[in-house]
């Protein structure tokens, strides 16, 4: 029998999944959608779901919301879909804390 070694999670990068709300009258993030990849981040924009302009406006929205640069942040899953998964390559410490918050509230 061959074992083999799984590698750690790598800590550098943080999945982030959210469900997207286009055509909205605000951007918006924040709520909690139990989703397919699981709680996700609700994050409402105004951009509409054509030729991926609501994933561009959602991508700039989260980095902002996050406190992180938009190159930072990069679509993984669900180009055409409304349930999407970013990931947020190097988070800084507070990152994860805020997207609890945004997501499930204050605590």
């Amino acid at each position: 029998m061959v074992k083999r070694r799984v590698p750690p999670p790598d800590e550098s990068v943080l999945s982030v999944p959210v469900r997207v709300r286009p055509g909205a009258g605000r951007d918006r993030v924040g709520g909690r959608y139990e989703g397919p990849h699981g709680p996700a981040l609700i994050v409402a924009v105004g951009a509409p779901a054509v030729d991926g302009k609501a994933t561009e406006a959602v991508r700039r929205a989260l980095a902002g919301a996050l406190g992180v640069r938009a190159g930072d942040v990069e679509l993984r899953l669900g180009a055409t879909s409304r349930d999407k998964v970013f990931t947020v390559a190097a988070p800084g410490s507070g990152v994860a804390a805020r997207l609890t918050a945004l997501r499930d509230g204050p605590a």
